[in-house]
């Protein structure tokens, strides 16, 4: 049974959305999702299902959350592969010079166009650092997120496709909660 990860936006985050982690796996075992384990409180959630589209799922547990919760959440859902690719393609990794406490991976539901990607790039200001991969954009934050010139501005809006941003912990904590259900 493939193995997905389940990236919730903006729950429990300043008081907002709140959802208690229990509950949050219970409502993933009533859409008959299996092996359902939740990492930290703000949203992060891998578990078995069977072979199903990932905007399917994502779907599915926008439409469950809403129901259980009453509050309208994005879900962007990976398969282990896709996060173990994730995880292997970030370009920052080559660079000595990174500091991994300061990398993030923003998790998009579908890839930006070029000419979205150009104003990114534009948006962009030293010492911070981007670089968009299919589906993921690779951060470097070397002064941390609040003094960040791109999170300043709503990048999902910017980008015109949903957004979640991890650090690069949590993301490595995601692949190894994937590889721990093997």
């Amino acid at each position: 049974m493939p193995i997905y990860i389940a990236l919730l936006r903006g729950i429990n985050v300043g008081g907002n959305k709140r959802i208690k982690m229990d509950q949050l796996r219970k409502s993933f075992e009533a859409l008959g999702l299996d092996q359902v384990a939740t990492y930290i409180q703000s949203g992060n959630v891998v578990f078995k299902a069977g072979k199903s589209s990932p905007s399917s799922l994502s779907k599915k547990i926008e439409e469950r959350i809403l129901g259980d919760f009453g509050h309208s959440v994005s879900v962007i859902v990976r398969t282990a592969d896709e996060m173990k690719q994730t995880i292997a393609n970030n370009p920052f990794l080559k660079d000595r010079e990174i500091d991994p406490t300061k990398l993030h991976v923003m998790f998009l539901s579908n890839a930006p166009a070029s000419a979205v990607l150009e104003k990114l790039e534009t948006m962009t200001m030293k010492p911070d650092r981007s670089c968009c991969l299919g589906k993921e954009i690779y951060l470097y934050l070397p002064n941390g997120t609040s003094q960040s010139s791109l999170m300043k501005t709503p990048l999902d809006r910017v980008l015109s496709v949903v957004t979640t941003t991890r650090n690069w912990n949590t993301a490595n904590q995601l692949l190894q909660m994937c590889m721990d259900c093997l």
